[in-house]
């Protein structure tokens, strides 16, 4: 992220707006629709700026150069339209500490406008990084039909009323749940129907606000929610939820850092994982954390990749639920080997060809000494070993001495649905071969005829246009 998103408070002062032509009113109207102060430089000197009587307070058109006119005050500056003027005083600005934007020029600014929704106290700024202006437009597109016309209402309601309410409620925890239920209640529902008088009247009714809060406290809970392999996009809408509802998340150390950036903000986040041949606090401390965090009254979320019930030890976690008497639920996600199958177009079944499949693990080599092979030999059996770099030598000696064919296809796909997801195809026989083209785990093995059917080992281009993709992105939100 290059440009941090902030909002400028307009109130502190002008802003200088340099350019000429349309770029410049166009300009123009979104500052002076924000509301702000204006000293506006028509450096073509058309100054017919199209100003309504009402602007006239707080926008002052300017005479002189801009290159040395007074800058004291000033708060930002902007140039639509400027040419070298533009260019010129955007090293001026830099000189002073003066933020500066040179429309469609990244290099000569350093802040960029928004596409804005604009609902009032709620404001949504989207941002490519001035990259692309048109796909921010298609997000705010989307965003403009999912919020309610009141939502900006609903928040200078709350406004009002925030900072008597929160020096009532001296618990952080508790202030959050009562505005998390005034605002799903009947009170926002009133405001975002247009009954203010009623919602005023009910919250201010509300003599105790903690007892309040308090009366909607939900009891400790766990969720068990699989992360899937990696991919924030492939986390589903429950999981995403409960990452958003969360008090405390105790993650594994293989979920990526994009999903955990899913996790709302204030969540207490706490790693618990640990990676092969490093120590971890173990599962027996890992339940008591979960189980002593929600007879707290915490909404405890433990976030695994891939799927909690396959090979995550979710069926240990959900006994020692079930034995302190904790309500849990479990969200399921997409494990490694159907990521990984889809990520590289391997069927891991195939009509008259692969009719079975057997998912293991394989940490560590004597894992897959225990594994009996003579199960595992059947050529319409599709074998997907987790966790199959250090032990691949084992798999393959145990396979052949079962006499399974050294002429097996197989493919070790690394770090499946990322960015730098890497994979390799070959043969049992080259198996430690193709473990050694493979940068880094975590990986799957997947053994069988299915593997011939690959599809290409780079990324795919994606089939639909940007604005299909985040279109169906945000529908899947509603």
């Amino acid at each position: 992220m290059r440009f941090l998103p902030v909002f400028l408070d307009l109130k502190a002062g002008p802003v200088v707006l340099i350019g000429a032509g349309e770029l410049l009113r166009a300009k123009l109207r979104v500052l002076a629709a924000a509301g702000a102060r204006l000293r506006v430089h028509a450096i073509d000197g058309n100054q017919d700026l199209g100003l309504s009587s009402g602007d006239a307070e707080r926008i002052e058109i300017a005479s002189g150069d801009p290159l040395t006119a007074d800058l004291s005050g000033v708060i930002a500056i902007v140039c639509a339209g400027a040419g070298d003027v533009g260019v010129a005083m955007s090293v001026r600005a830099k000189a002073l500490g003066l933020p500066v934007n040179v429309m469609d020029d990244l290099e000569h600014s350093s802040f960029i406008f928004p596409a804005i929704v604009d609902r009032g106290d709620v404001v949504v700024a989207v941002g490519t990084g001035g990259t692309s202006p048109v796909v921010a437009r298609r997000v705010r597109e989307k965003i403009e039909a999912l919020l309610p016309a009141r939502i900006g209402e609903l928040a200078e309601f709350i406004g009002r009323f925030r900072k008597s309410v929160n020096e009532r409620i001296a618990e952080f925890p508790l202030r959050r749940r009562f505005w998390e239920r005034v605002i799903d209640g009947p009170i926002g529902a009133a405001v975002l129907a247009g009954r203010k008088g009623e919602a005023d009247a009910s919250l201010k009714a509300i003599s105790d606000p903690a007892e309040f809060a308090r009366a909607d406290k939900p009891e400790g809970s766990v969720a068990l929610v699989g992360a899937g392999p990696g991919d924030p996009d492939l986390l589903t809408i429950k999981a995403l939820r409960a990452l958003q509802d969360a008090d405390i998340v105790f993650h594994d150390e293989l979920v990526s850092s994009e999903i955990l950036d899913r996790i709302r903000r204030d969540t207490t986040r706490v790693p618990v994982g640990r990676r092969v041949g490093k120590p971890g606090i173990g599962q027996d401390a890992i339940n008591k954390r979960m189980i002593e965090a929600a007879q707290a009254g915490q909404r405890v979320v433990r976030l695994k990749g891939g799927d909690p019930f396959v090979f995550g030890r979710g069926g240990e976690e959900v006994e020692a639920l079930r034995a302190a008497g904790i309500a849990y639920s479990i969200i399921p996600g997409i494990t490694a080997g159907l990521g990984g199958a889809a990520d590289f177009e391997v069927p891991l079944t195939y009509r008259h060809e692969a009719t079975r499949i057997t998912f293991l693990t394989a940490h560590k080599a004597r894992d897959a000494e225990n594994v009996d092979w003579t199960t595992l030999t059947d050529t319409r059996m599709t074998v997907v070993v987790y966790m199959g770099l250090t032990a691949a030598p084992a798999v393959r000696a145990g396979l052949f001495a079962a006499g399974r064919s050294p002429e097996t296809p197989v493919g070790v796909f690394a770090r499946v649905t990322r960015p730098d997801a890497q994979g390799a195809i070959g043969t049992l026989r080259d198996l430690p071969e193709l473990v050694r083209r493979i940068q880094g785990g975590p990986a799957i093995l997947i053994i069988g005829d299915v593997v011939r059917h690959a599809g290409s080992l780079g990324r795919q281009t994606p089939k639909k246009t940007p604005k299909q993709i985040i279109s169906d992105l945000l529908d899947a939100a509603e």
